[in-house]
C-alpha cells in the first residue's frame, strides 16, 4: 500500500489497496486503519464500488448507523444524498432534497446530534456533476494545535449542546420535521475528542452546535463561530473533486467538512456508510454529565 499525502498536514490517498481488500483481509484493514488514525481523511480511487462492497468495508471499522427517519435510505445503513426524485428527475430548488443538500454545505462534523457519535463516515461516488460538488476537509486535530494553551484547556473542560434541528433552521425553519425533532433531541458532549490510539486531541465541533454548557447563549455561538473560523481558513483545506469510483473515509472526531454547490439542474448521487464510535475511540471520555441546556 502507498500513502499519498494531499492535504495540509492531513489526507491521504492510499494506491495499491481497494476496499474489497480491506473488507477480506486482516493485513489490509490493519494498514487502513493505521493510516485513518494518522491522516484522518482517505481517498480511494477508481474503486469497484456496490452498496454491498461498501458495507462490508465499513463493517470492518465497527458498528454501522441506521439512518434516521425522514432520509432517503431511513431504517437502513445506507444514506442516499442525490438531487433526483422517483422519476429519476433533478429536484427544483426549494425540494426538500435540494434543501438538505444546502444543509451539508455548512461545515460539519457527521452525527454530532446523535445519542452515540460517529467514528467515521464513508462516501462513494455514483453520479456526479460535471462540474462543482466537491467535498472540503478540515482538520479540527490541527485546529486545537493552534489554540493557545490557556484556551485548549478551558476546551477540555466545556460540554457543548448539538442539535440537528437547529442546523437544518439555519436553511429552512421547518426543515427539520416534527418526527425528526422528536427522535434527535439534543446532545450534549466534550469540545475535545482525543484519539486513543496517538492520544492527539481534537477540537470537537459542527454547525449542529448551538450552546456551550456554562455560557449565555449569545457568548457561546460567538466561540463556536471564532472556533470555526480558526479551523477552516483556506489554507488549511483540502479541496476534492469527485470522479465516478471514488471512496472516501473520513474521521468524524477529528474533522469537518462540507459540500460544496453544483450547477442547478445537474444529477448527483452519492451513497454514505456510517460507523458509530465505541469505547475503543474514545466515546466515553466525551459523554457529558448532561442536563438541558441553558436558555
Amino acid at each position: 500500500m502507498q500513502i499519498v499525502p494531499l492535504g495540509p498536514g492531513f489526507a491521504a490517498e492510499l494506491r495499491g489497496v481497494n476496499i474489497q481488500d480491506v473488507a477480506a483481509d486482516d493485513g489490509a484493514y490493519a494498514s487502513v486503519r493505521a493510516a485513518f488514525e494518522e491522516y484522518s481523511v482517505l481517498v480511494f480511487r477508481d474503486q469497484d464500488v456496490s452498496d454491498e462492497a461498501q458495507l462490508a468495508f465499513s463493517r470492518r471499522f465497527g458498528p454501522l448507523e441506521i439512518t434516521k427517519v425522514s432520509s432517503e435510505g431511513a431504517g437502513t445503513n445506507l444514506v442516499i444524498l442525490k438531487t433526483l426524485d422517483d422519476a429519476g428527475s433533478v429536484v427544483p430548488d426549494d425540494h426538500r432534497l435540494a434543501l438538505e443538500n444546502k444543509a451539508n454545505q455548512l461545515w460539519h462534523t457527521d452525527s454530532s446530534f446523535k445519542q452515540v457519535p460517529a467514528l467515521a463516515s464513508v462516501l462513494s461516488s455514483r453520479v456526479i456533476p460535471e462540474r462543482g460538488g466537491e467535498t472540503e476537509y478540515v482538520s479540527t486535530r490541527l485546529a486545537f494545535d493552534s489554540l493557545d494553551v490557556t484556551l485548549q484547556r478551558r476546551l477540555e473542560d466545556s460540554f457543548a449542546w448539538h442539535e440537528y434541528a437547529y442546523s437544518r433552521g439555519k436553511i429552512a425553519p421547518d426543515l427539520a420535521g416534527p418526527e425528526e425533532r422528536a427522535a434527535l433531541p439534543p446532545q450534549c458532549w466534550r469540545m475535545v475528542w482525543q484519539n486513543p490510539v496517538n492520544g492527539r486531541k481534537a477540537v470537537y465541533l459542527a454547525s449542529h452546535a448551538f450552546a456551550i454548557e456554562g455560557m449565555e447563549r449569545e457568548a457561546a455561538r460567538a466561540l463556536l463561530a471564532e472556533l470555526t473560523e480558526v479551523a477552516t481558513p483556506p489554507e488549511a483545506r483540502y479541496l476534492h473533486s469527485w470522479r465516478v469510483g471514488d471512496v472516501l473515509m473520513w474521521d468524524n472526531r477529528a474533522t469537518m467538512h462540507r459540500g460544496r454547490p453544483w450547477p442547478a439542474g445537474e444529477p448527483r448521487h452519492m451513497v454514505r456508510t456510517t460507523i458509530s464510535a465505541t469505547a475503543a475511540d474514545g466515546l466515553e471520555a466525551m459523554r457529558a454529565p448532561s442536563r438541558q441546556p441553558a436558555e
